[in-house]
């Protein structure tokens, strides 16, 4: 029999004190009603009627703004509180997409705060309907975009700068190039000379370089050649390539001899883990003055051979076979090839930025050899600026195929009077 009465103990003996705490503080916890959580939301709330007017408003964005409830509700519209860009925008584009789909998101606005200083927001707008499905007011939530704007304003400085550092690396690029070429080819007598220079891209220096330059009374030295790689590294092989042929020549003017001093020099000066080399080739012009026209000595680095295009009609290439790499062994293997370039001949150096450019919708075929040897059949006889002249308009052809740098240089023994002009 259950005691009752005074001093009876009505407590459970089986109940745990701290599940009650527990279920005290979740009872709490359902008193942050729905309203609550509507007024102090981390973003704005507002409700607009379809006229405009503000209905209803969060103190998030009234504290956001610094206006009192009363400052807004039934006294102002949305599009009062926004910018006069923003009002222009809300009234052209966000109040007709509105109107039409029932809802606009994620757009970028601002507001004026109560004070005069601007506040950008993210704005997205939904219709409410009624059970008869007309439109009753309109509901919008407000994102702070400071943070994202402040972003948006670092990235955009960001940008500006590195455009200008671009700009200025281009500058620095092309002043680059400029000094690894020379000014102004050496005027030779009874020759003419043309020369073009294709920059595949703007954002790095390349690697060709070309040149011709008197050496001993009644002799000249030509030469072509390319670096591997690009960028400084490659605009500093550049550099010493052509003084050190210069020099050479200066010294011994023996083609196979001045291929095999720049040889040992990049052998030397690049070694072990980053070794550099180049493919050149490299000239000796000297006047037939029994015959007429000029003898040219020809030495060849693993470089494209020359391209003949004779005054008879006909063109070949001016083969040097197992002509090796400049720099990359200490004692490099120079072919060689001696020819007389009578008047109307003209002769083509090129590096392989011509030959290697792509011709394919997918990038896959080559210009080739065989293209550019069909290519000099047609256009013999020709001139030096009228070779330089066709190659350019070839490079043009192929666009961006042209991923690689190329340096042309053309020399032709114009005809006498008595053999006639082209």
């Amino acid at each position: 029999m259950c005691a009752t009465g005074e001093g009876a103990d009505n407590s459970h003996p089986d109940e745990d004190p701290s599940a009650a705490d527990e279920a005290a503080r979740f009872s709490e916890l359902l008193e942050d009603s729905a309203e609550d959580l509507y007024e102090h939301a981390p973003c704005g709330y507002l409700s607009t009627l379809l006229d405009g007017r503000i209905a209803k408003v969060n103190s998030t964005l009234l504290d956001w703004l610094g206006y009192e409830r009363g400052d807004l509700v039934g006294r102002m519209a949305f599009s009062d509180l926004l910018t006069v860009g923003g009002r222009l925008y809300h009234e052209t584009h966000f109040a007709p997409l509105l109107r039409m789909q029932g809802e606009v998101s994620g757009v970028a606005l601002e507001l004026k705060a109560a004070d005069g200083s601007r506040l950008p927001v993210m704005v997205t707008s939904t219709v409410k309907s009624g059970s008869d499905g007309q439109p009753l007011l309109i509901r919008t939530t407000l994102f702070d975009a400071r943070d994202r704007r402040a972003y948006e304003v670092e990235l955009l400085r960001a940008r500006q700068e590195a455009d200008r550092e671009r700009d200025r690396l281009l500058v620095l690029n092309n002043t680059l190039q400029q000094t690894l070429l020379p000014p102004v080819l050496a005027n030779v007598p009874g020759l003419d000379i043309a020369a073009h220079y294709h920059i595949a891209s703007v954002d790095e220096v390349g690697g060709d370089f070309y040149d011709l330059f008197p050496l001993a009374a009644g002799t000249w030295g030509i030469f072509l050649g390319d670096v591997c790689g690009k960028g400084a590294a490659a605009a500093a092989i550049t550099s010493l390539a052509r003084y050190t042929l210069r020099a050479a020549a200066v010294y011994n003017p023996d083609p196979a001899a001045v291929l095999a001093n720049l040889n040992t020099v990049l052998n030397h000066e690049y070694t072990g883990t980053d070794p550099r080399f180049c493919t050149v080739i490299f000239g000796l012009l000297t006047p037939d003055t029994q015959q007429g026209g000029f003898r040219i000595v020809l030495a060849s680095g693993g470089h494209p051979p020359a391209l003949l295009m004779r005054a008879d009609g006909t063109a070949d290439y001016l083969p040097t076979p197992d002509g090796q790499l400049i720099g990359v062994l200490p004692e490099a293997h120079i072919a060689t090839t001696t020819v007389r370039l009578v008047p109307g001949d003209t002769l083509l150096l090129y590096t392989d930025g011509l030959t290697e450019a792509h011709t394919g919708a997918g990038g896959e075929d080559r210009y080739g050899d065989e293209a550019l040897l069909a290519f000099g059949r047609d256009l013999t006889p020709t001139t030096a600026s009228d070779t330089i002249g066709a190659v350019r308009e070839l490079l043009d052809t192929f666009g961006t195929g042209v991923d690689d740098d190329t340096a042309v240089l053309a020399v032709h023994v114009p005809r006498t009077t008595s053999e006639g002009h082209q």
